[in-house]
């Protein structure tokens, strides 16, 4: 469930330290104060998605639901194990050696923030992969009418025994309130699953996406799902 043409290829030029403090609005001071630029990563991604890593969690009928930004030294092994599976490589296309997965975390893991891989933790076991990205930002946006702060997501259900009894309708509608309930200037949370995988599609409109349209993208012909702010409570 990706787009193949990344949002690194977007990735706008780093800001230094003195910058980015005024980007954020705050002034700019000199020596001891000196913005630790370290942080910006962090900045960017409270700037572009409002920091995944602060969301909390959320109650699903399977268990408590929350999203934690990938670390490749401790999860690496773990998600080339997911893409290695037969089921998950027929769409994510990542099967190989830890560097494939690895180059493809890296993407987004050096990009500006509009991008930011995470790992599914369900009562604090990781059991899924999940990529909450800015699509008015992504090459998505070419393909349909992007509105500011459209907010995208791609994932994936790790442990075949996880799918097939509908957990991914109940997570898809705790992501999707997740993402409405921590990011106040979205109104919109999109995704572009391929048409040819049912479940995923079937997924998505159980848990109050709609099919807004089908869409040609690089390497597939995919649903365009949208689940809308004002339909939160409805859908």
């Amino acid at each position: 469930m990706r787009l193949t043409d990344t949002a690194a290829g977007l990735a706008r030029p780093r800001l230094d330290a003195a910058d980015a403090v005024d980007a954020f609005g705050a002034r700019r001071h000199t020596h001891a104060h000196r913005l630790n630029v370290d942080l910006l990563p962090l900045l960017a991604e409270a700037d572009l998605l409002d920091s995944p890593a602060t969301w909390g969690s959320v109650t699903t009928r399977a268990g408590a639901f929350r999203l934690e930004p990938v670390r490749p030294g401790r999860d690496l092994e773990l998600l080339t194990a997911w893409m290695n599976d037969p089921e998950v490589a027929a769409y994510w296309e990542l099967a190989g050696p830890a560097a494939v997965t690895a180059a493809h975390l890296r993407s987004q893991l050096d990009g500006d923030g509009r991008s930011i891989p995470c790992l599914g933790l369900l009562d604090g076991t990781p059991m899924s992969y999940w990529e909450i990205y800015r699509a008015d930002l992504d090459p998505i946006s070419r393909h349909y009418p992007a509105r500011p702060h459209d907010t995208g997501i791609h994932l994936l259900i790790g442990d075949g025994t996880n799918r097939g009894r509908g957990l991914g309708t109940a997570l898809l509608r705790a992501v999707a309130d997740l993402v409405l309930g921590n990011r106040p200037r979205c109104t919109r949370v999109v995704a572009e699953p391929d048409i040819r995988n049912t479940p995923s599609v079937s997924a998505f409109l159980s848990s109050g996406f709609r099919c807004h349209a089908e869409i040609d993208l690089p390497e597939k012909r995919a649903a365009l799902m949208v689940r809308e702010r004002v339909l939160r409570n409805l859908l």
